[in-house]
């Protein structure tokens, strides 16, 4: 028995053929939506490697969704698959990886790119944070009976570096790297424990679930991220933005995991600064560090 659909089939995946080429073969076939989508890939595919999905979704007057299926039909694993392609036929192979370094850099030029690259994306943040929006996670940290952080990948370690920090000044704060068990202990919170996702894209599957498990729980949800607009600030409560002159198709956004990294300490003080106990939690710390010392 057969099914009629609408749906264009998945093209074959060939990686001999340029992804915008595949996007202009398959129009014929695609709905209104997708077929907008497509349209706004094509009319500036170097912009689009440093959108979001839903700001692509926005700009095509289409849904994040819609964005997703398109993807699948043109036989990609995913936006994300889709931007690198992207940036690999609109940008230089050097520039890629490497931005402002050039072929015959030498290791001193490299390092003092790599780090003044690192130091202006910092002081943009300076420039750009949304104090208020500290503030407000400050308030909701201090207020929580209960922190669970969320994260994967490259985020993972900042997520688990700051859950201990915070235990450290007396927050009842946790993470576990294992994506299931964060799902699970997201959904088991109640409404007066905070979930703290940290995500670059903010469109990574596992914490964009997990999240939405908390968020089902009635746990207030905080987002750390890149971008604006994305399906996690679409969940979140508080949200807290802050990006870096990175480009958004690398694979390992190594820059903005220092910028989120610098947010988190800032969070950090403002929390210790706030708290009256944190002081003796503090002390305590002290205490069983110097048994692990020498």
């Amino acid at each position: 028995m057969t099914q009629n659909s609408t749906l264009a089939a998945p093209l074959k995946s060939d990686a001999g053929t340029p992804v915008t080429e595949r996007i202009r073969a398959s129009l014929t076939a695609l709905s209104p939506a997708e077929r907008r989508v497509a349209d706004a890939v094509l009319a500036d595919p170097a912009a689009v490697i440093h959108l979001s999905v839903t700001e692509l979704a926005t700009l095509a007057e289409a849904s994040a969704a819609t964005v997703i299926r398109l993807c699948a039909t043109l036989g990609l694993r995913g936006y994300q698959d889709l931007k690198i392609m992207l940036a690999r036929e609109s940008i230089p192979a050097d520039r890629q990886v490497l931005g402002a370094i050039r072929d015959g850099d030498g290791t001193g030029d490299v390092v003092a790119k790599v780090l003044g690259g690192t130091a202006l994306a910092l002081q943009q943040v300076v420039a750009a944070v949304d104090v208020n929006a500290v503030a407000r996670i400050v308030d909701a940290l201090l207020a929580a009976r209960r922190v669970s952080l969320g994260a994967v990948g490259t985020s993972a370690p900042l997520a688990q570096d700051i859950a201990y920090r915070l235990t450290t000044i007396g927050i009842d704060a946790s993470f576990v790297a294992d994506v299931h068990a964060q799902h699970v202990a997201a959904r088991m919170l109640l409404p007066a424990d905070v979930f703290f996702a940290v995500s670059h894209t903010g469109s990574t599957f596992e914490t964009l679930a997990t999240a939405k498990a908390a968020r089902s729980a009635g746990a207030t949800v905080i987002a750390l991220t890149s971008f604006a607009s994305s399906p996690l600030t679409e969940v979140a409560d508080l949200i807290l933005v802050a990006g870096s002159p990175e480009t958004a198709y690398r694979v390992e956004a190594m820059v903005s995991r220092i910028v989120h990294l610098t947010l988190l300490d800032a969070i950090f003080v403002a929390l210790t600064m706030r708290s009256a106990t944190s002081g003796a939690y503090q002390n305590v710390t002290a205490d069983v560090l110097v048994e692990h010392r020498v």
